[in-house]
């Protein structure tokens, strides 16, 4: 098998997924932007070849790439890239190569436009949120009119909480349609609720093989817009009720061969139209691992290789090689900014937990907007102890 992996030296610990693929016999090739000599050694060892490219948003290099790859060593099997970048990228590329083992063209909009999204979630009997396509500011009135402040504007197509915002009034509606931006927005009326999520691998049958989840406590927008410090954690059990609404989501949407990551909210107060407190109402999916360093985490909580069960889909279409039924825990991760001051020291942090410490490490500067510049990872057996390590960590002096 020949398996194109996208971007294998970013996040630096995606190397693991080129690994696994190895390890399985498969014969792995990878496009980056990064120098050969500046990859990882562990990349290195698992690459039958690296291609390197100047820009990997040009396309016209990608394609000169896979032609390369295909002239040297015969038809790509699989093209991935596990990136929410380069989805679209990966999804022309499967197309033009006539690559059928992942997402092409045709699927695309379904998991990339949130307008889009509300349909998928709709056929699986999953709530969404009342929206309005953003187009002038009389159809904007008007749908706040129906739904009330505060609303929630952001691209239709995009990822995270960057350049998403909360209007609270018609001041704040009109400065944005003062300074409409180029892109087509979405509004949906605010949900209050916790974001959780619905983590795994699907097979070729749109059925997880693996399934977890993570709770993010404080919004991607506050993180983002107010430099709030993020905590979240993989949960120690999946709710059945999540759990069920996963599947229908997996199988509404068409993922298959794939990992996602759904995000619900889970209701803090009930909402007419949309549930009781503690019921689930759809945000977005995202046909590809969570942020940042979530699948180190997600191994961590589960006491699995999820990079292995990822690639045993690959190549078989069902777990071989792991063993699912570990001891689980809650795996933590609290971040902190450079920009505050805390009441206790890096030092007194690993004095405390450094024993139990899974990962400690400062953050890329591209990803450091929503993770913060340092990061903390733990497991812990109880919820008391889950929230007094993020309190002891990101306590401000």
């Amino acid at each position: 098998m020949n398996f194109v992996f996208v971007s294998p030296q970013f996040p630096k610990t995606y190397w693991n997924f080129c690994d696994r693929l190895k390890r399985n016999g498969v014969n792995v090739l990878g496009i980056g932007d990064t120098p050969y000599d500046e990859i990882p050694n562990e990349l290195k060892a698992c690459l039958t070849e690296y291609y390197r490219v100047d820009n990997m948003g040009n396309y016209d290099s990608m394609v000169r790439a896979m032609g390369y790859f295909t002239m040297r060593y015969g038809k790509i099997d699989w093209l991935e890239s596990n990136n929410e970048y380069w989805l679209e990228q990966d999804a022309a590329l499967r197309t033009d190569f006539n690559i059928n083992t992942g997402a092409k063209n045709d699927f695309i909009d379904r998991i990339k436009f949130k307008s889009k999204m509300k349909e998928s979630y709709i056929a699986a009997r999953v709530p969404v949120a009342r929206h309005h396509m953003v187009s002038d500011l009389a159809g904007a009135k008007a749908f706040v009119k129906e739904v009330g402040y505060p609303v929630i504007v952001k691209p239709d197509n995009g990822c995270g909480a960057e350049a998403t915002y909360k209007l609270k009034n018609d001041a704040e509606l009109e400065a944005f349609y003062a300074d409409l931006p180029a892109v087509q927005y979405i509004m949906e009326e605010f949900i209050d609720g916790t974001i959780v999520s619905f983590d795994g691998v699907a097979d070729s049958n749109c059925v997880p093989l693996f399934y977890t989840s993570n709770v993010f406590p404080i919004p991607m927008i506050d993180i983002v817009n107010s430099m709030e410090d993020l905590s979240y954690w993989t949960q120690k059990n999946v709710p059945e009720t999540l759990r069920d609404m996963g599947f229908r989501t997996i199988k509404a949407f068409g993922a298959k061969s794939r990992f996602f990551h759904c995000e619900f909210f889970r209701l803090n107060t009930g909402k007419k139209g949309l549930g009781e407190k503690g019921d689930y109402v759809a945000l977005e999916v995202n046909m590809r691992p969570a942020g940042g360093y979530t699948p180190d985490l997600i191994n961590y909580a589960n006491s699995v290789d999820c990079y292995q069960i990822w690639a045993d889909m690959v190549c078989y279409d069902e777990v071989r090689h792991q063993n699912l039924e570990g001891p689980h825990y809650f795996c933590v991760y609290a971040g902190r900014r450079d920009c505050h001051t805390y009441k206790h020291s890096h030092e007194e942090i690993m004095e405390k937990y450094g024993s139990a410490m899974k990962m400690c490490d400062r953050i890329p500067d591209v990803l450091s907007l929503d993770l913060g510049n340092q990061m903390y990872v733990i497991n812990v057996d109880t919820e008391e102890e889950r929230d007094e390590f993020i309190h002891f960590v990101q306590e401000k002096a």
